[in-house]
């Protein structure tokens, strides 16, 4: 299944700052895995990729609770936060995510867990492999934002001393899924 050079590469960089990563055989488990281990209501904002997997019907029936919709008033109470991703950096297991849109922004930052669902076709080598990416999304929107999200939220500058989840989610998990799409511009 998923086991190419480029992934393992992958996914021993994010397992080396603090990401979990798992290959998922479809949409219902990586829906059961994300539901037994949200700890509560799920920021799920927009995309594409997850939309044509029926993604959150899929959460749904494992009894996970949503917020797709006004996911600000939500945001406070997120335990967690479900969103795909535009490509990978296998050589920093860094995920790339265009985050423009505010409800992206709510999803990736404020809950304690952050799952992204990942076609591992989008995994790059290095930065410089990703320019191509990075051109095509400049050139669809040129005023936007991009998140370079590599393992949870970790700061050491009070004494420092490392602290994990002090700006933004404790956990990370990376599930790869292929099939999803290949799409650089899709999230």
């Amino acid at each position: 299944m998923i086991d190419t050079p480029l992934v393992q590469v992958f996914s021993e960089a994010a397992a080396r700052v603090g990401a979990q990563v798992l290959p998922i055989q479809g949409a219902a488990d990586a829906a059961e895995y994300i539901h037994a281990r949200a700890g509560g209501l799920i920021l799920f904002p927009p995309s594409p990729c997850l939309e044509r997997l029926g993604f959150a019907g899929a959460l749904r029936a494992c009894g996970a609770e949503l917020a797709s919709q006004n996911l600000r008033a939500h945001a406070p109470l997120a335990a967690a936060g479900v969103t795909g991703a535009n490509f990978a950096i296998a050589d920093t297991g860094t995920v790339v995510l265009q985050s423009t849109a505010e409800a992206t922004r709510l999803a990736t930052t404020l809950p304690a867990r952050h799952f992204v669902v990942l076609d591992p076709r989008k995994i790059v080598t290095d930065g410089l492999a990703a320019v191509p990416s990075l051109r095509r999304l400049q050139e669809q929107s040129p005023r936007s934002f991009l998140a370079y999200i590599s393992g949870p939220s970790r700061t050491a500058d009070i004494e420092r001393v490392l602290t994990i989840g002090v700006h933004g989610p404790c956990e990370l998990h990376v599930l790869l899924l292929e099939g999803i799409s290949d799409d650089p511009l899709e999230n």
